[in-house]
């Protein structure tokens, strides 16, 4: 096994002030346990459980995140697109519109060396302005020398992030799904020492549907009428994973990361 490289935390998408909150209140205790050098987590479901504020971004990057990443809603708050701009720490999909606010790519300094973060969102069901797998390359291209990369792809199709981390074995370090809430079983490390998972789940409540009241969301499948999504605060969990990397940047393991901030 290679000598021990950068550690990284990566937290699924976080859900309205439940998930900010007790992710604040846990990351020094995880942080130390697993002896991280980087945390990432993504923000998309961050302000009143979907998209992201300024004011959520400045309290999650506060409360020790390293990098956040995003997804589909990441432009439902205009207010967050002249901070996508400035704050290099918040990135949103790569495969949008170059000319849409924010960038898709970037780079942070860790103790355990220099991580590039890569955000990606799927193409089947979310529509992106251009397929993840016709860009990633030109992604990459920006983070030549950068030994650890991660990338987030932000899809709801499994097969679609299974055929990406197969497309990206051997060429990055890790490759984590996000945007169903719901953590896969599929921890692993692919040929080549890329670690992979389709979902990493979320933080947020588990009495709930993916993040939301149970009771409005039963109602709106029972009715098939609008109803109003209410951020679900009953029951909060922190679920990511724990990647291990080489001084190579090729990963060494991949493990399920879960607290309710009382089994600790």
């Amino acid at each position: 096994m290679e000598a021990s490289g950068l550690i990284i935390l990566f937290f699924g998408d976080v859900v309205g002030k439940p998930g900010r909150r007790l992710l604040a209140e846990e990351l020094p205790k995880l942080r130390a346990r697993y002896g991280a050098d980087a945390v990432v987590a993504n923000g998309e479901n961050a302000s009143q459980g979907v998209g992201i504020k300024p004011d959520a971004a400045d309290f999650l990057l506060a409360a020790g995140v390293d990098v956040i990443t995003t997804g589909n809603h990441v432009y439902r708050h205009r207010e967050i697109y002249p901070y996508l701009d400035h704050q290099l720490r918040i990135v949103r999909p790569y495969n949008f519109l170059p000319t849409n606010p924010g960038r898709g790519v970037t780079v942070v300094d860790t103790p355990g060396g220099r991580l590039g973060v890569v955000n990606l969102s799927g193409e089947l069901f979310l529509k992106p302005a251009r397929s993840p797998f016709e860009v990633v390359g030109e992604a990459l291209d920006q983070l030549e020398g950068v030994r650890n990369v991660l990338v987030d792809l932000h899809a709801e199709a499994t097969s679609e992030k299974v055929a990406m981390g197969h497309f990206l074995a051997g060429r990055v370090s890790a490759v984590v799904g996000t945007h169903t809430h719901v953590r896969t079983a599929d921890a692993r490390v692919l040929e080549g020492g890329t670690a992979y998972i389709t979902d990493v789940g979320m933080c947020g409540s588990r009495d709930s549907v993916i993040g939301v009241k149970k009771e409005t969301v039963i109602e709106r499948f029972v009715t098939q009428m609008p109803m109003r999504f209410d951020v679900a605060e009953g029951d909060i969990w922190l679920e990511g994973v724990v990647i291990r990397l080489g001084n190579n940047g090729r990963a060494e393991s991949i493990e399920p990361v879960e607290s309710n901030g009382r089994r600790n």
